[in-house]
């Protein structure tokens, strides 16, 4: 069966020529795709590895950095973060005509969907959802220059930054005028922080982007997805994964997200709880609320906008900008708290 963004034979030339053993046929499995990168199980008569790589359409450079998630998952190798153990690396697309990451294969469950989280009681749901948090404050604990990452990114002037590219996108990719984008806007851009914090950052944090033990759902065995990584405030990162938490962005992911189940911790207990785990004050914690929910209403259009364009994004693609308006008005709900 031909799967699309893969030429095994390709793959396992590169394999052997990067000094990887191949025992055996090489089988090849695609197990995640659509709005995100590519990614396949490839094992042969011995070793099992996973591969990614960027959509076969749709290609948004900096959301599918192969080279930023190689990097950031080799340094953090041995860290208080589990992560996959790196491979190899394919900075040229060579053999997929695609940058890709080989690391190895991490045995374990993946929780993408209301379905999968169906198999977890409501107790290693929350047991969880707590080791999530930690692991999170785990990782901006993480000194960057300690593991080779001090010139991973820009911490000083970020959150400027994330405002006016996300500000930027939208005018890329909206499909219709809406007021509360330039409110949402007007007011992030007024009421940026004047210090914030510095550190690794995953921005793209939440269940279905780590690998949890088979056994104890509790146990992290590894996070992954690490292509949005920089280094940046922390605070950006607790918001995100807070603001997955709105029902609405099921119509992004397009489809019943595990993370946007009420049976998940509300987005204030996931705020207070990193709190209590990081010692972090949650300073301007409307901002940056109000910041998250701007991205991911951009987000939505975007999504919506590529399948009108005629590029596969996945299934419910053309209904995704249909949550743009929603997240852009709890943007300005944030806000207003924020300047109380």
């Amino acid at each position: 069966m031909s799967l699309p963004g893969m030429d095994v034979v390709a793959l396992e030339k590169f394999l052997r020529d990067s000094g990887v053993a191949v025992r055996g046929e090489l089988r090849v499995e695609l197990i995640g795709g659509g709005r995100s990168n590519l990614t396949f199980a490839v094992a042969d008569d011995e070793s099992s590895w996973v591969v990614r790589r960027p959509p076969v359409a749709g290609l948004t450079p900096s959301a599918h950095d192969m080279a930023r998630e190689f990097t950031v998952t080799w340094a953090l190798e041995g860290s208080a973060v589990p992560v996959a153990k790196t491979v190899a690396f394919d900075a040229q697309g060579t053999a997929l005509g695609a940058p890709m990451t080989v690391v190895e294969y991490v045995d374990g469950t993946v929780i993408r969907d209301q379905d999968d989280l169906a198999a977890l009681t409501d107790t290693q749901v929350a047991a969880s959802a707590a080791e999530l948090v930690r692991v999170l404050a785990r990782l901006h604990e993480i000194d960057p220059d300690a593991v080779g990452l001090g010139t991973f990114g820009r911490p000083t002037g970020f959150v400027e930054r994330q405002v006016n590219l996300w500000a930027a996108q939208w005018d890329r990719v909206k499909t219709r005028e809406l007021a509360d984008v330039a409110a949402l806007h007007a007011a992030l851009a007024e009421s940026v922080p004047n210090a914030s914090a510095a550190s690794i950052v995953h921005g793209d944090f939440r269940i279905d982007n780590t690998i949890l033990d088979a056994a104890d759902p509790a146990r992290v065995r590894a996070v992954v997805d690490w292509e949005m990584s920089t280094l940046g405030d922390p605070l950006t990162d607790v918001a995100l994964m807070c603001v997955y938490r709105s029902p609405v962005f099921d119509l992004v992911l397009g489809s019943s997200a595990a993370w946007t189940s009420d049976r998940m911790p509300t987005a204030d207990a996931l705020a207070q709880a990193y709190a209590t785990a990081s010692g972090r004050d949650l300073g301007d914690w409307g901002f940056y609320l109000a910041l998250a929910n701007f991205k991911l209403g951009v987000i939505g259009e975007g999504i919506t906008h590529r399948a009108l364009q005629g590029s596969g994004a996945g299934a419910g693609a053309e209904r995704a900008a249909e949550a743009t308006p929603e997240f852009m008005a709890a943007g300005l709900r944030a806000m207003k708290g924020h300047r109380k």
